[in-house]
């Protein structure tokens, strides 16, 4: 039996059954099962344990803990030689017993059925009790029918199951960062769509293979995806000819924005998402910042714009994007920029430079493909 708790869920009140049934729907289509039933709080379904089935769970929005366990009935003496016998083979020299009680009419308290428990793994295994630092954990669970027997639990990621927080577009560079800003984003339960700005004098088919394993590793999180692959190298051509290489980057960005905004309004998104880290780099100082976003016509969010660089990276290993986003791959953003760009942009001033882009914006927007990509 798998069991599985919400995270923030609990704290939703009158609407707590709308984000249930969407993780239920979620769940369903993640691990091809057909049933998951609630109860006493817990998510429950009938699956095998398998690594792949734990690494995904790890990493679903929406799930506190989970736990694979036995299932007995309201019998502690039937509970005790259940509990012998999955422990038999396991290594351990200290254990502890942790008993849940969502059934407070069973006749013992969480307290007596450790000691129940863990009496009777003392006596027939020969281990010793540890509060402090077990090497295993026994977990109890009592639910009102009956009583689950689990031997470790998996720590998940929390946060809201995605498409209960909207639809947003986010633009998907290919590097470290922006795969992470969007993970952070499916999260919080939102449905990403993503966008990829490309030069096709340097991107070859292989190399935007790269953006679509991404798409497809992320959509391991968010069940399917979307990603619009737009041609950028006309607008990179007109901004080269007629603007001073110290704002290249900026008007890059805007004009990338804009773009992102007519996706977005194509697929009724209200957000647009970057994978921005305040101070990184020199497009990312504050007044920079200001200057691009400006460009939008949605809020631009970017989940990542407090954490430093290692931070980043650390979640991209435990996401499984980071393998990907270091293979080589040629940046729109660094064609033919300065070695010193600038880094407090003036709106004014930027605004003035870029006047002739929109018609080859549209362009661009109407030149793009569109690829789903699906996890199973």
């Amino acid at each position: 039996m798998l069991a599985i708790h919400f995270s923030e869920i609990i704290l939703k009140g009158k609407n707590r059954r709308v984000f249930e049934n969407k993780l239920i729907e979620n769940l369903k289509i993640a691990l091809k099962v057909k049933k998951i039933t609630k109860k006493s709080g817990r998510l429950l379904c009938q699956i095998e344990e398998k690594k792949e089935i734990v690494e995904r769970l790890k990493n679903f929005p929406g799930i506190d803990i989970f736990y694979f366990a036995e299932e007995c009935d309201l019998d502690l003496e039937r509970v005790k030689r259940r509990v012998i016998k999955f422990l038999e083979k396991e290594e351990f020299e200290k254990f502890k017993v942790e008993t849940h009680r969502a059934n407070k009419e069973f006749p013992k308290t969480s307290v007596e059925i450790n000691k129940i428990i863990g009496e009777a793994i003392s006596k027939e295994l020969n281990k010793k009790v540890d509060l402090k630092n077990p090497d295993l954990v026994v977990r109890i669970d009592v639910l009102e029918d009956e009583i689950l027997i689990s031997k470790k639990v998996y720590k998940g990621i929390g946060g809201l199951p995605v498409s209960t927080g909207g639809r947003v577009v986010c633009l998907l560079s290919g590097g470290i960062d922006s795969p992470v800003a969007a993970w952070a984003m499916m999260k919080r339960g939102c449905k990403v769509i993503f966008v990829h700005f490309f030069n096709s004098t340097f991107a070859t088919l292989h190399s935007l293979k790269k953006v679509e394993r991404i798409v497809k590793k992320l959509s391991e999180v968010q069940l399917n995806s979307k990603l619009y692959l737009v041609p950028f190298e006309n607008i990179q051509r007109e901004i080269i000819k007629n603007i001073p290489a110290k704002y290249r980057t900026i008007i890059y960005r805007r004009s990338m924005l804009r773009i992102a905004s007519l996706i977005a309004e194509k697929e009724k998104a209200k957000a647009l998402v970057t994978g921005d880290s305040l101070g990184q780099v020199a497009s990312q100082t504050l007044e920079n910042l200001y200057c691009i976003y400006s460009a939008s016509k949605f809020p631009a969010l970017s989940p990542l714009i407090g954490f430093n660089k290692k931070e980043i990276i650390d979640l991209a290993k435990k996401i499984g994007t980071y393998e990907i986003s270091i293979l080589p791959y040629p940046d729109c953003c660094s064609l033919l920029v300065s070695k010193h760009p600038e880094t407090k942009g003036d709106p004014e001033k930027i605004i003035s430079l870029e006047k002739n882009l929109e018609a080859l914006e549209d362009k661009a927007f109407k030149s793009a493909k569109v690829k789903e990509f699906y996890s199973i």
